[in-house]
């Protein structure tokens, strides 16, 4: 489903492909194909062009490619750091694609790749030897979708685990710009929302145990009209 999506995102890119010099039709073919080894080392090459290296779908097709090896095993030996590697290409596409032209149109990646990150930070953030890794997933989540709320608060409890307040505390008021730029968060997409869910649980039982009772019932109450019929949100509401 998610190929057939970025198929029809790709032709539809194609049409508003005035400010770059290539369609990239050859990484559409090599990625549908799933020829993924042939399609990121043809994407490389366009980086590095004189006439392509500002161009921004390379980039995304070089994350694509990563995050479909990561999900094959016959890829875990020749490329180990797949998963991360799509989230650094990721970062590096959304950089070249500031103003977000070719970005919406292919949210159904945007979805899975931020539910695998999301689920893979959360897994290594109780770990104190996981805290830098899962570090670096989140502040990856904010580089290419730095409009999605739920990293944000994310980043800043891995920040604020590891005493690093200041860093905690910038990505709060990143987190605080995001959510309100997002407006009714029942219209985020599902991934974010329980991303967000999840961020507003764990921030919220940090808070508790530093002894910041009404700052928890405060960022919980974000949460209160949309997550309260879900019971791992709920029990954490009837605590504070």
């Amino acid at each position: 489903m998610m190929k057939t999506m970025i198929l029809s995102a790709a032709l539809f890119a194609g049409l508003a492909a005035q400010a770059q010099k290539h369609v990239y039709e050859d990484l559409l073919v090599l990625y549908v194909d799933e020829k993924y080894e042939k399609c990121m080392e043809k994407a490389l090459t366009y980086t590095e062009g004189d006439d392509t290296k500002k161009d921004a779908l390379p980039f995304l097709y070089i994350s694509m490619c990563n995050f479909e090896m990561s999900k094959v095993e016959k890829y875990a030996v020749d490329y180990p750091k797949a998963g991360r590697d799509a989230l650094k290409w990721a970062e590096k596409y959304r950089k070249k694609d500031k103003e977000k032209e070719f970005f919406n149109n292919y949210e159904d990646y945007w979805s899975s790749l931020n539910t695998m990150a999301g689920e893979t930070g959360e897994n290594l953030i109780d770990d104190p030897k996981g805290l830098s890794k899962a570090k670096a997933n989140f502040d990856a989540m904010t580089g290419y979708y730095p409009e999605n709320p739920g990293p944000w608060m994310m980043l800043a409890l891995v920040q604020y685990k590891s005493n690093l307040a200041k860093e905690g505390d910038l990505s709060m008021t990143a987190f605080d710009k995001a959510i309100d730029a997002a407006g009714d968060i029942k219209t985020l997409p599902r991934d974010q929302q329980k991303l967000l869910k999840n961020a507003l649980i764990r921030y919220a039982d940090y808070l508790v145990s530093k002894g910041q009772r009404d700052k928890a019932r405060k960022y919980a109450t974000i949460g209160k009209d949309v997550f309260m019929e879900e019971p791992d949100f709920k029990g954490m509401w009837e605590s504070l």
